[in-house]
């Protein structure tokens, strides 16, 4: 028996069923925790350190390192970014 495959939309939470602008600032807040998860392992970071990097307590950098998104708001992703000298930039596609 062949399994049905279908394409996806690029947005697994679209594709699971969120409303599209729910799933787009989900998407936002995945991309942007999992970039902030690889700078902890770039940089080789304990908890502590990227606590302090952040400004954020341990128990919160515990949360991102084990990828609990739903305690991080897109505001609160994007300030960390900040936090670290990077820019986030949204860019609308038609």
């Amino acid at each position: 028996m062949k399994e049905k495959m279908t394409k996806s939309s690029g947005n697994i939470f679209v594709d699971i069923g969120f409303d599209p602008a729910e799933a787009t600032v989900l998407q936002m807040r995945t991309n942007l925790m999992s970039d902030l998860r690889l700078y902890i392992e770039k940089h080789k970071l304990t908890q502590s350190d990227a606590a302090k990097r952040f400004g954020i307590t341990q128990c919160h950098a515990s949360d991102l390192v084990r990828g609990k998104w739903d305690t991080f708001s897109l505001e609160m992703l994007t300030t960390l970014e900040a936090r670290i000298g990077r820019i986030v930039r949204v860019e609308f596609a038609a």
